[in-house]
């Protein structure tokens, strides 16, 4: 990622755009900051926010003209924040004002002709900025005559004015300047700027102006055409453009550079307001609010921002932030030349669902963000291996000799379709995918061929391109060999990678086929109300979500669907690898899709079923209801652990091969035949730390000829260690009965050297 590609995606994000009452605001005021504040009590802290934006704050917090009201979005539920009665109120009761400190005098000596509110602004911020500044007026105190006794007092005045006085301020009191004695001064000052309400620029009779920066037409003299009709916080906002526009000038900088939203303007900032309960005003009465009225109007403030994508999504909730600060982040992350790239767990938890662009208005895409930066880490070899090998090791079992199966139908030379069911179904339900293939034997004409095998989804989604093509290369040649028929793939997850990886093919759902013979299906269908759970990958493929619910409705199924589904559904923890790279926060995520499931969960994806399964959630698979093996409850299945998902789907190539093509397998590895039981201890420690059944058992049978074996003479437990490629396997076991008892179990990727 460059510095542009850094830049457009942080452009899509608008968590950081101002809220409408800032972009509205004349003087850009955070009336979000202000509102949090006040709402906790922080009057002092409320007050801090006023004062580092408003110009003399004692007065303009008490003549605020509440221009932002009308575009406050709380108007729409119930009326806009009544934000000037509440500075006000600051303004009256804050108890210590931030310190206002003048920059050193920089040199530059400007004139200033009138003493109305912009020509006072201008003299504020140019003083605080260390400039020099003489005031050229009839009255120090013109500006202020016209306010409201009531609202500011002649004591605030002249407190704000001796402030003035502390940022090299002075005034020069000698009558309404004339044009000629304003255009004279251009000869002794460095710059001058002109009050709208002394002289506009008609009235100067200067023919040239800039209305965004006040520049014109002669050299150093910034002045504003007609200001009549002005509120006077837009008045206050002249002052303030003419007093940096000056400043830039004295720098030789651009006078218009960034300065694209000094004016009022439409913030992109998008805040969802559809479940916000509409709450009226807090009337304000005529001696202005209390504390705890000002507490409440406060409260009402919804404290704008989006935040669309972090609400709905447990992965970027997790990281405490929001997908722009994330693009600095993997910015960063992929800039680094040497040391620890922190982001590379964060980089690696994204489930690649997509929802977060779903629900975003901008349509950011955080998973696009994030699966290049791991095919960029996978490129410069900073992808570390513990991320995805194992996940890597499934798949490649899956595609093992021991597990994989392409096949015509039995007494069939060719096919005119393959059952592709995926290899988590297999290893989820090996059952299933027997009954099923046997229907579509029995319904379909041409033959369908089978093949058992990983669809290379787990390359894909850690970045590995490469591997992903060799995968895909295979698959296809798999596929060929049975004449490229047209597949069926019964996982949502297959088609999206075949789509991806073998765009020539013709890929269509099972859910397709079965949903136009339903009513002939021999089902049983569930009486209660069911949740369908979409699996994520299935969000873009609408033919196949269609077919889902007509399959459904077609087997008299009742079912409800959550407040996210559809397009709009959530992960279950599985996508993306997340629970090889993020195990704690993959929990989490399946916990919480559960939650959202009022009932029994109902879905069309093995890898949902099994993950709702494991966070408590009963769920079954759509081919539960379709070919039911028999059992009382499918839904209370539990899901099988990494060792019996390896074991399900040798066991199912075997029941296949024998059962179905009247063939023998091939014979088992030695060490399979080693005899082992486990503690529960061991038991939890094997599926926490991903640590099979063959490993123990290829660890075990390595010491029958190492017999290189560690003994605790306190316990009598043997410990032996073994290294079959990048992990180390330790076991520790005693012998019962030509049994292996294994109590504890563990790895590292350390060699043992001797």
């Amino acid at each position: 990622m460059d510095q542009k590609n850094l830049r457009d995606w942080e452009a899509r994000c608008t968590q950081e755009e101002p809220p409408k009452c800032k972009a509205r605001c004349p003087l850009h005021v955070d009336g979000r900051e202000f509102c949090r504040s006040l709402a906790a009590g922080q009057i002092d802290k409320a007050w801090a926010v006023l004062c580092k934006t408003m110009p003399f704050p004692a007065i303009t917090a008490r003549i605020c003209d509440g221009d932002c009201q009308n575009d406050c979005l709380r108007s729409q539920k119930g009326g806009g924040i009544e934000l000037a009665a509440m500075e006000r109120f600051v303004a009256d009761n804050a108890k210590r004002s931030p310190m206002i400190r003048a920059l050193p005098p920089k040199g530059k000596n400007i004139a200033i002709f009138g003493a109305h509110l912009a020509a006072m602004t201008a003299a504020w911020d140019l003083g605080k900025k260390g400039f020099t500044v003489i005031v050229f007026c009839e009255d120090k105190l013109q500006g202020f005559e016209s306010l409201p006794a009531d609202k500011v007092s002649n004591e605030i005045i002249e407190k704000e004015l001796a402030q003035l006085g502390k940022m090299n301020v002075s005034f020069a009191e000698h009558g309404k300047p004339e044009p000629q004695t304003i255009m004279a001064a251009r000869e002794s000052f460095d710059a001058v700027f002109v009050d709208p309400l002394v002289y506009n620029t008609s009235q100067l009779g200067i023919s040239e102006v800039d209305p965004g920066t006040l520049q014109t037409n002669i050299e150093f003299l910034f002045a504003s055409p007609d200001a009549s009709g002005k509120s006077t916080l837009e008045l206050l906002a002249i002052g303030r453009k003419g007093a940096l526009s000056i400043e830039r000038k004295l720098q030789n900088a651009s006078l218009t550079a960034g300065r694209d939203r000094e004016d009022p303007f439409e913030t992109r900032l998008f805040t969802n307001i559809s479940k916000v309960e509409a709450v009226p005003p807090v009337n304000v009465p005529a001696e202005g609010y209390s504390s705890e009225q000002a507490r409440e109007e406060a409260s009402r403030c919804m404290l704008c921002e989006c935040m669309e994508c972090v609400n709905n999504c447990a992965y970027l909730e997790e990281f405490k932030s929001y997908p722009k600060a994330y693009a600095r982040q993997i910015y960063n992350n992929a800039s680094i030349v040497m040391g620890t790239r922190m982001a590379n767990t964060m980089i690696n938890s994204c489930m690649l669902c997509g929802l977060c662009e779903k629900v975003c208005p901008e349509n950011f895409a955080m998973q696009d963000l994030c699966l290049e930066a791991r095919q960029d880490l996978v490129k410069k070899g900073h992808m570390p291996p513990s991320a995805h090998e194992f996940a890597f090791r499934d798949m490649d079992f899956a595609d093992s000799s021991s597990c994989a199966l392409v096949k015509h139908q039995p007494e069939k030379s060719t096919s005119a379709r393959v059952f592709f069911p995926g290899c988590q179904l297999s290893a989820s339900d090996p059952g299933a995918i027997e009954r099923t293939y046997a229907h579509l034997c029995s319904k379909l004409d041409g033959g369908t061929g089978l093949m058992l095998r990983c669809c290379g989804a787990p390359a894909d989604w850690a970045g590995q391109q490469e591997m992903f093509d060799r995968k895909m290369e295979s698959l296809k040649r798999d596929w060929e060999s049975l004449g490229r028929p047209q597949i069926i793939a019964a996982c949502p997850s297959c088609m999206e990678s075949l789509h991806k990886g073998l765009p020539e093919a013709d890929v269509i759902s099972l859910w397709s086929i079965l949903s136009s013979e339903a009513r002939q299906l021999d089902q049983h269908p569930e009486a209660e109300l069911l949740s369908l759970q979409d699996p994520c990958s299935a969000r873009e493929n609408h033919e196949l979500m269609n077919d889902v619910r007509l399959l459904l409705s077609r087997m008299d199924v009742t079912f409800e669907e959550p407040e996210l589904s559809g397009t709009h559904t959530e992960c279950c923890g599985f996508g993306g690898l997340l629970a090889n790279a993020n195990e704690p926060l993959s929990r989490k995520v399946a916990e919480r899709r559960a939650e959202k499931l009022d009932h029994d969960g109902i879905t069309y994806c093995a890898m949902c079923r099994d993950m709702l399964s494991k966070a408590g959630k009963r769920c079954q698979h759509i081919l539960d209801i379709l070919f039911p093996d028999g059992k009382e409850d499918p839904a209370g299945r539990i899901a099988p652990g990494y060792s019996a998902r390896r074991e399900n789907r040798v066991r199912l190539k075997e029941t296949l091969l024998r059962e179905t093509w009247n063939e023998q397998p091939e014979p088992r590895n030695d060490y399979e035949t080693v005899a082992v039981e486990f503690t529960p201890e061991a038991t939890k420690m094997m599926e926490e730390r991903r640590i099979l059944l063959s490993d123990v058992q290829k660890t075990l049978h390595s010491v029958q000829d190492s017999k290189q074996v560690l003994e605790n003479t306190e316990s009598g437990h043997l410990l032996v260690q073994f290294r079959p490629v990048t992990v180390t396997y330790w076991v520790e076991y005693e012998m019962k009965d030509n049994t292996y008892l294994v109590h504890r179990v563990w790895s590292h990727r350390m060699r043992v050297l001797g």
